[in-house]
């Protein structure tokens, strides 16, 4: 199998075979001294995980889930890797209408797994996967649900997201609102290229994530947020910022009806041309 260059906080990824990948538990350098416990927590993590995706079935916001294998399990790759690596790539040739659609392919996928029972906790671009469902159609996959939350499978391993994608204004619980809150900074991210309050692309030293997320975390806080007035579809992030939403259905028909008024706009200005 080929190893992988990305890997999970407990996980290492390799190429099974063409359009498969295996997701196993984070191997532990035998000298370290609790090598046995943490390579434990480790595969605890996957059949986690796997019961998640059990739970879940098959769904096109979802990435497909093709099996477990030896300690891990099988996914379908992606075509083109995650959102967060493909907007550092490609923010100047992504369009608006794309931008609109992943916008809403984000708030499908969080609507089908609440209805699920599932809570994900950890919702950023990076766990958002881009697939190439046809050769004109670049669609979403959410994936990673090592943290997830699922009362109905007694799953509950209390992670939350980092910053900026977590409202430090919320009890330190895994709730509907989590997600929700999540959406809003993930569908500002898409849709203006870069993380709120940070230019260009995300933190990558220690010590530039801990001074932004520092930072961020204080804002938010104090509920100050990036002002999103004169950004297309900033009523619905800010939405989520704001709490206005009480569950994911509520973002859907919000986002879809951003998307109709300017479908209508863009409808006139084609006729007056």
């Amino acid at each position: 199998m080929e190893s992988l260059p990305y890997h999970g906080s407990t996980s290492d990824f390799f190429r099974f075979d063409t359009g498969r990948i295996i997701k196993l538990p984070m191997k532990v350098w035998e000298g370290n001294p609790n090598h046995q416990e943490l390579e434990e927590e480790m595969e605890r993590a996957i059949s986690f995980e796997r019961k998640i995706l059990e739970k879940l079935g098959s769904h096109s916001r979802i990435v497909p889930y093709l099996g477990a294998y030896d300690k891990g399990i099988l996914l379908r790759e992606a075509s083109h890797g995650n959102v967060q690596t493909y907007l550092n790539s490609n923010l100047a040739v992504i369009d608006n209408s794309l931008r609109w659609k992943w916008s809403l392919q984000a708030v499908e996928a969080v609507v089908y797994i609440h209805s699920a029972g599932v809570i994900h906790s950890d919702l950023r671009p990076e766990n958002f996967l881009v697939h190439a469902t046809t050769e004109l159609s670049l669609d979403l996959w959410l994936c990673d649900f090592g943290g997830a939350r699922c009362d109905k499978l007694g799953l509950n391993v209390h992670h939350l997201p980092d910053d900026p994608f977590f409202d430090p204004r919320l009890p330190w619980v895994s709730t509907p609102a989590v997600d929700i809150f999540s959406l809003g900074s993930i569908i500002y991210t898409i849709l203006t290229g870069h993380w709120p309050y940070r230019e260009g692309l995300p933190p990558v030293t220690m010590e530039e994530k801990c001074s932004y997320e520092s930072n961020v975390n204080k804002m938010f806080e104090a509920g100050v947020f990036p002002d999103v007035s004169r950004l297309r579809g900033g009523r619905v992030i800010k939405g989520c910022w704001d709490h206005q939403y009480q569950t994911a259905e509520e973002v859907l028909l919000a986002i879809k009806s951003e998307m109709a008024v300017l479908n209508c706009k863009s409808a006139r200005r084609a006729e007056m041309l």
